[in-house]
């Protein structure tokens, strides 16, 4: 497993699937088109773009790129690095037939590919950074963000504050915090919101 300390941007949840065998870091799916009419998946990966860096990975085709730009385009103000995959003729083990331009996408290339292609555009870590200490669910319970009587109402007010998808499910938002803020940063900013 990889370990990478910038979040990767994919098309779809299958593409995701795949990496997640490959890297340990935030892996966000655009929902493929979706990602036009969804603001506040733009306003996160904005947002992912400017505090950390974000990787974009979509599949070889036409779509992928259409995607990439516009991704390219609502994160400009931040740091980007654009992974491409090689297109390779394929087609998925899920689908009865190849994609429109007969490419494997992201979701259908071996894991070497998906790592070569990783060390090919520079985004590999040393592995010699210092492990950081990682917000847990526990912690969402003793802030009272899971699990008891008014987590879901502190979830959405966390939300709101930080300009978060208000579609994250728990084990989302602790990603995203997780790739955002250190641990201190963290439980500073949850305790002055929800107190």
């Amino acid at each position: 497993m990889i370990k990478l300390k910038m979040p990767i941007i994919v098309e779809g949840k299958y593409d995701k699937i795949t990496l997640e065998n490959v890297v340990d870091t935030l892996i966000i799916s655009t929902d493929g088109f979706r990602i036009f009419k969804n603001k506040e998946m733009c306003d996160l990966i904005r947002t992912l773009a400017k505090e950390k860096g974000i990787i974009i990975m979509t599949d070889s085709d036409g779509a992928g790129q259409v995607i990439r730009n516009h991704i390219k385009n609502i994160a400009a103000d931040g740091e980007i690095i654009n992974v491409y995959v090689p297109q390779l003729k394929g087609k998925e083990k899920r689908k009865n037939a190849p994609s429109k331009e007969g490419f494997l996408g992201v979701e259908g290339l071996s894991k070497e590919v998906l790592t070569e292609a990783l060390l090919k555009y520079g985004v590999l870590n040393d592995g010699v950074d210092t492990p950081e200490k990682r917000i847990t669910k526990v912690d969402f319970y003793n802030l009272s963000l899971s699990g008891t009587e008014n987590s879901g109402e502190n979830r959405k007010k966390l939300i709101l504050a930080l300009g978060l998808p208000s579609t994250l499910s728990s084990s989302a938002l602790l990603e995203v915090v997780n790739t955002l803020y250190t641990y201190d940063e963290f439980v500073k900013i949850a305790e002055k919101i929800l107190n």
